[in-house]
C-alpha cells in the first residue's frame, strides 16, 4: 500500500506532462489560404510624339505585358493661351479621370500617361487631346501580317493548292500559327488532326502554309492565317477560287460561237443576194426575147407588103 502511495506523485506528474504537450500541439487553423500575387513588374516602354500641326497617327507594335507611356508634345497654335484643357480617350471614349490643365511650358504644351497594356482587349486606339484644336492617336496592335495578297488564287478541281502568309522580315517571330476558312459570317479552325488527309501544315518561325489537296468547288472561299503573340494576334486572309478545267475555254468557247454566227450570216446574205440577182437576170433575157420576137415579126409584116406592092 505504502508503495503505491510513493509512486501516486509520479503519475500525476506525468499526466500533467502529457496534458501539456497535447495542448502545446494544437494550432488554430487558417480560416484563408493566402493568395500568391505576383509582384514581379512589368516591363516599360515609352512611345512620344511631337505635333506641330493638327493631328497625326502614330503605329505602335507590341509583343507582350508592358507598361506604356504614351507623351504628347504639341507646339500650339496661332495663340498660345498659358493652360489648355488636355485628356485621353481609347476607342472614342474619354478615360475616366483623364481630364487635366496642361501648361505652356518652354512654348510648348506636354500631355503624358501611362497604360498597362496586358491583354489583346487593351490593343487599340488612344488618343490624347488638346482642346478640340490638337489629337494625336497611337494605334496599339501585335506586330502585323507584311505580305497581303489582293489577287485570289486559282486552282483546279482535283489539284492540291498552297496558302502562304508570311511576316515581314523587320517583324519579330510569332508564337505560334492558326488556320481559318470563312463559313458564311463566322471563321471555322482548320484541324489537321480532323482532316489529315485534306489539309496539311507546313509552318515556320516567321511563315505559314496551308496545304490543301484533293480541291473542289467547295473549298473556294476566305482562308485566314492567324499570328499568334504574348500580347495577342493578328490575321490576313487569301482568297482562293477553285474552277473546273472547262472554266478557263468558256471565253474561247463565246468567241468560237459568236465567230459561227457571223459567219453563218454572211453566208445567208450572199446567198440571198445571188438568188436576186438570178432573178434579175432571167428578167432582162425575158425582155431581150420579146423585143427579139416584136422586132421578126415586123420584119416579116414589112416584107409581105413589099410583095403585095410589086403584084
Amino acid at each position: 500500500m505504502s508503495a503505491s502511495w510513493k509512486q501516486l506523485p509520479f503519475q500525476i506528474f506525468l499526466l500533467l506532462v502529457s496534458c501539456c504537450r497535447h495542448t502545446n500541439t494544437k494550432t488554430p487553423p487558417d480560416p484563408t489560404p493566402a493568395t500568391l500575387v505576383p509582384t514581379s513588374p512589368l516591363p516599360t516602354d515609352v512611345r512620344s510624339v511631337v505635333l506641330k500641326g493638327e493631328s497625326h497617327t502614330e503605329r505602335v507594335e507590341l509583343l507582350s505585358p508592358v507598361d506604356l507611356a504614351l507623351e504628347c508634345t504639341w507646339t500650339g497654335g496661332l495663340s498660345k493661351p498659358p493652360n489648355i484643357t488636355g485628356f485621353w480617350r481609347k476607342d472614342g471614349d474619354e478615360i475616366e479621370n483623364g481630364r487635366l490643365a496642361v501648361q505652356l511650358v518652354d512654348e510648348m504644351y506636354h500631355l503624358k500617361h501611362v497604360f498597362r497594356i496586358v491583354s489583346e482587349e487593351n490593343l487599340g486606339s488612344y488618343s490624347c487631346a488638346f482642346g478640340n484644336e490638337a489629337r494625336v492617336d497611337f494605334i496599339l496592335t501585335a506586330p502585323q501580317i507584311g505580305e497581303v495578297r489582293d489577287k485570289p488564287m486559282v486552282s483546279y478541281v482535283g489539284d492540291s493548292v498552297v496558302v502562304a502568309c508570311k511576316m515581314g522580315e523587320t517583324k519579330p517571330k510569332p508564337v505560334s500559327w492558326n488556320w481559318y476558312k470563312a463559313n458564311g459570317t463566322d471563321r471555322e479552325q482548320i484541324s489537321v488532326a480532323a482532316e489529315p488527309r485534306r489539309y496539311e501544315f507546313k509552318n515556320k518561325e516567321a511563315a505559314a502554309k496551308l496545304v490543301v489537296h484533293n480541291l473542289t468547288e467547295a473549298d473556294s472561299g476566305l482562308y485566314y492565317c492567324e499570328a499568334v503573340y504574348a500580347i495577342g494576334t493578328t490575321t490576313s486572309h487569301v482568297e482562293l477560287r477553285v474552277i473546273t478545267l472547262w472554266e478557263p475555254l468558256k471565253p474561247f468557247v463565246a468567241i468560237l460561237v459568236e465567230v459561227i454566227i457571223l459567219v453563218a450570216a454572211i453566208l445567208l446574205f450572199e446567198r440571198s443576194q445571188s438568188k436576186k440577182k438570178c432573178k434579175g437576170g432571167n428578167g432582162a433575157n425575158e425582155d431581150q426575147t420579146n423585143t427579139l420576137t416584136q422586132g421578126e415579126n415586123s420584119t416579116a409584116e414589112e416584107s409581105s407588103s413589099a410583095r403585095h406592092r410589086k403584084v
